[in-house]
């Protein structure tokens, strides 16, 4: 049985609170990856999708801004959040996402990453990476280094995955070191942190980087899915806002 106290739990975020409670179950079943088979089935499943999306992104009148609300839209993908997602679901995300528009400064990000020359991407979930994937072939690749989780957590992205969806073949990839459903700094390794300060522009896709990094000083963009009514208040946006969104923390030397 868990014996947390309510004292211990007050000022933790979703993801360290995740940490905790996945390492704990890790512990008790011996089962060092329990969504392996969830995991293979969502990267198989945007995989098949990618000709066809690759083909929508080619006829775009802005391929950039269409692979942006891909990406966005596959934030979807979240077990942490969902408990199950189906593959009716992710068409469905898919579909909607080519109509609806993205809130935030999307002219903004792209001159951003024109003029960047270190671009850390911090990765999310399983078969989202797909999404990443289409949006990463947008930007100068060799400026690109994409960072995954550095330990099995929920559906979120591992080397592993990385491999199986191509990405590996034209970027850099690297892992955190951490089994945070997130990017808690100081539970990932020295090497990602040094990246994370050499950086010039991080992308960070998903909630639960939004919520371990949303106080850090640091030139971050924020990709995700309004997925509670917490962040929903705290952004200032509705449940379900596909959200590009650019750090507004104080900044301090580098």
């Amino acid at each position: 049985m868990l014996r947390w106290t309510a004292e211990a739990d007050a000022d933790l975020s979703p993801p360290a609170l995740g940490q905790r409670l996945h390492r704990h179950l890790r512990s008790v079943t011996g089962v060092r990856d329990p969504y392996r088979r969830e995991k293979d089935r969502q990267n198989q499943l945007i995989l098949e999708m990618l000709p066809a999306l690759r083909r929508r992104l080619a006829g775009a009148t802005d391929p950039f801004g269409s692979a942006l609300q891909l990406a966005v839209s596959g934030n979807v993908i979240d077990l942490g959040i969902e408990g199950q997602v189906s593959d009716g679901q992710i068409h469905a995300a898919v579909e909607q996402a080519l109509t609806e528009p993205l809130h935030g400064h999307v002219d903004e990000l792209r001159r951003e990453i024109a003029a960047a020359r270190d671009i850390l991407y911090l990765a999310d979930n399983c078969g989202e990476i797909v999404f990443d994937r289409l949006l990463i072939e947008q930007m100068p690749s060799e400026k690109v280094t994409l960072a995954v989780r550095g330990e099995p957590i929920l559906n979120d992205a591992t080397l592993a995955d990385a491999r199986t969806v191509g990405l590996t073949e034209f970027v850099e990839v690297i892992d955190n070191g951490s089994d945070a459903p997130g990017t808690l700094l100081g539970s990932c390794s020295a090497a990602f942190r040094r990246r994370f300060e050499a950086a010039d522009l991080i992308i960070a896709k998903g909630q639960g980087n939004f919520e371990s990094l949303s106080e850090v000083p640091a030139p971050i963009w924020f990709l995700f899915r309004v997925k509670c009514a917490v962040v929903a208040e705290h952004v200032q946006e509705a449940e379900g806002t596909h959200l590009v969104l650019r750090q507004q923390a104080p900044s301090s030397p580098r």
